[in-house]
């Protein structure tokens, strides 16, 4: 699940960056937050029935028969919108530390990814609570007990994908730049 919303998420990010850079300018300090934001909002829509077979199928210890099944029922009981049961918790989640906390952190905190990735994670742990409970159907207070896997799960997972990827870009864009110098 993480590799098709990186995916998603980055390449609309890039592709939204260049766009709103053509018409508000390079140096516009708002460009990060709206692509980041607006990335996010697109690949957790996509990914998002993903995310709750997943949920589901972790929180009931589910076969693929078993998980099937359940989700075969539920949507012909409630419908093909019921695979985004917790969508609305996730986008409250993910928008925020992709566009809103994350970026400008990181422009104020100079490039401290992982600093930059706990505070966002902290930041938007309740709605990861929300969202977890929508998706399991639980409703008891597990804020205090969910803050620490959380932040061992998202803060170097966030800076592992985001330095892999800046450094791809980096090193892809340099070899393409030699591409073009040969004669």
């Amino acid at each position: 699940m993480a590799l098709p919303t990186t995916v998603i998420y980055f390449t609309c990010y890039d592709q939204l960056s260049e766009a709103v850079k053509s018409r508000l300018g390079k140096d516009d300090e708002h460009i990060p937050v709206l692509a980041g934001a607006l990335s996010r909002f697109g690949s957790v829509t996509v990914v998002s029935p993903l995310e709750l077979i997943r949920t589901r199928m972790q929180y009931r210890k589910l076969s693929y028969k078993q998980l099937y099944t359940c989700v075969s029922s539920k949507v012909a009981t409630d419908g093909w919108f019921s695979l985004w049961r917790g969508w609305s918790s996730t986008v409250l989640r993910d928008v925020p530390f992709s566009g809103g906390v994350y970026f400008p952190c990181k422009f104020v905190l100079c490039q401290k990814i992982c600093l930059c990735i706990t505070i966002a994670a902290v930041i938007t742990l309740p709605f990861d609570v929300v969202k977890t409970h929508r998706q399991t159907e639980l409703w008891e207070s597990e804020t205090l007990k969910s803050i620490i896997p959380r932040l061992f799960k998202v803060a170097p997972a966030c800076a592992i994908m985001i330095s892999t990827y800046e450094y791809g870009k980096s090193f892809f864009s340099h070899l393409n730049e030699k591409m073009n110098q040969r004669p």
